[in-house]
């Protein structure tokens, strides 16, 4: 198949052999050698790219990135934040001013980063800058240059009319070169049903921030794929009675928009959700349908009461997000069923959630936990909790919940409670927690909330007298 897209402002066709091919080693093949590969599973940000589209611009992984993802889209590397004749990006001139750099190898990443965040206007520099990490110059001069031009004008190179989307050729689907199996790109969710329905062992790729580990660090082949980006369909967020429907190609950026102003404790869980490169291409659908344990958004929903649409073909059946997750690894989804979206009610305002990890930015939950008790007089009327890193899948606290329902909301009371936590859940050891720390953050994290339903301060963002 052939792809066309916009490379630093210029047209570029490119035939597609590997359709799993990551963006990172074809620019590398092609010259473009200024986006470093670290890592190789989006951790430490060396090859951070822009893409833009009718969305706007966002900072990607290109480790992560897939090239037919790059179809019908714009793609500026390190070689094009520069200007003409060498022009220095205001970011690129304040990071040589305030030392930013030392060996080096991070720079690439960082500055593209940096550029993007200043394209959009965006000032929450220690968010954005998470998922670039450098071990050499450290953070502090790299913010402060960041923060010396987010109120210098946007260049105009930045603003290059090659940038414009119509410009660029649709290509069309693909075709299979060599007789090969082309990649499927459907344009609506209609389209993917129908293909899905028909080819059920094909691996569906939305953002390919896990599907893209099993090519670069399981090594796996993947003879026959869907990319999802063309069904806009699945990437809205639609009001319903009582509650949104977020469909399964919303990414967790938006989602954490989204959420910001009406589940704030949703979007602050979202922020710990990897990276902003991550977070720019992650899906809701692909975090919920790959079943894993310690995914982010799961014990959260669940806590809130949502439910989760599945379609296969043209039937659709909703059921509780809870009862999705069966075992490790394995969910309540036949051959050809995909998850087409997630409704989420409107009101949960005494949802509370935590997450630990060895790191506070960019790390996986040890234990993710979240809690939404209701009180109805002077007594729990309903309590909806689940964590995350306790069992083989996101996982309700039944047996604890049920202690707590029809009793007064008290420390005390959740003290008595906590033993039932054992009923519930026999956490594994691994690398990132043993069992015992883990049920003994769990019961850390109940006290925590009830703490924090009292007024008590509980932050451990804050120091407290």
């Amino acid at each position: 198949m052939s792809i066309t897209f916009l490379l630093n402002g210029e047209t570029r066709t490119v035939t597609v052999q590997d359709p799993t091919q990551s963006v990172l080693d074809w620019l590398r093949a092609e010259g473009f050698t200024g986006t470093k590969e670290g890592c190789n599973e989006g951790d430490c940000g060396a090859c951070t790219v822009m893409l833009s589209d009718a969305q706007g611009a966002r900072a990607l992984n290109a480790c992560l990135l897939m090239l037919p993802q790059l179809h019908g889209k714009a793609l500026r590397t390190i070689e094009g934040i520069a200007g003409p004749g060498g022009v220095l990006h205001p970011v690129q001139d304040a990071m040589i001013s305030h030392h930013g750099s030392q060996c080096g190898f991070c720079t690439p990443g960082f500055v593209v980063s940096m550029a993007t965040a200043h394209l959009n206007g965006r000032r929450d520099h220690d968010d954005l800058l998470a998922g670039n990490l450098c071990r050499c110059t450290g953070y502090a001069p790299i913010i402060r240059a960041a923060e010396a031009v987010a109120d210098r004008p946007i260049p105009d190179w930045m603003h290059d009319p090659a940038l414009t989307l119509p410009e660029i050729s649709s290509g069309g689907e693909g075709a299979a070169e060599g007789g090969g199996q082309p990649p499927f790109l459907p344009t609506s969710a209609d389209a993917l049903a129908d293909w899905y329905l028909a080819h059920p062992d094909a691996t569906l790729i939305a953002g390919a921030t896990d599907v893209g580990l099993w090519v670069t660090k399981q090594l796996r082949a993947l003879p026959e794929v869907a990319f999802l980006g063309g069904c806009t369909d699945l990437a809205t967020i639609t009001p319903e009675v009582g509650g949104h429907r977020i469909g399964a190609c919303v990414t967790i950026a938006t989602l954490r928009d989204w959420a910001q102003d009406r589940h704030p404790a949703l979007a602050e869980l979202l922020r710990r959700f990897a990276s902003e490169q991550v977070r720019q291409a992650a899906t809701l659908g692909g975090n919920i349908a790959n079943g894993s344990p310690i995914g982010d958004t799961p014990p959260a929903l669940i806590a809130m009461g949502a439910t989760l649409r599945l379609r296969r073909g043209d039937a659709r059946r909703e059921l509780p997000l809870e009862t999705y997750f069966l075992d490790y690894g394995r969910q309540d989804r036949q051959p050809g069923e995909f998850v087409e979206s997630v409704w989420i009610p409107d009101s949960a305002p005494d949802l509370a959630c935590y997450k630990l990890s060895k790191r506070f930015d960019q790390d996986i939950s040890a234990v993710c936990g979240c809690f939404n008790l209701t009180v109805e007089g002077s007594k729990i009327g309903s309590a909806r909790i689940a964590f995350g890193g306790m069992a083989g899948v996101p996982k309700r606290a039944s047996a604890f919940e049920a202690a707590l329902i029809g009793q007064p909301l008290t420390e005390a009371v959740i003290e008595a409670a906590l033993p039932a936590l054992t009923q519930d859940f026999t956490p594994l050891s691994d690398m990132r927690a043993s069992a015992a720390y883990r049920l003994e953050a769990a019961q850390g994290m109940a006290r925590r909330y009830i703490r924090a339903r009292l007024g008590q301060p509980v932050s451990v963002l804050e120091v407290q007298p």
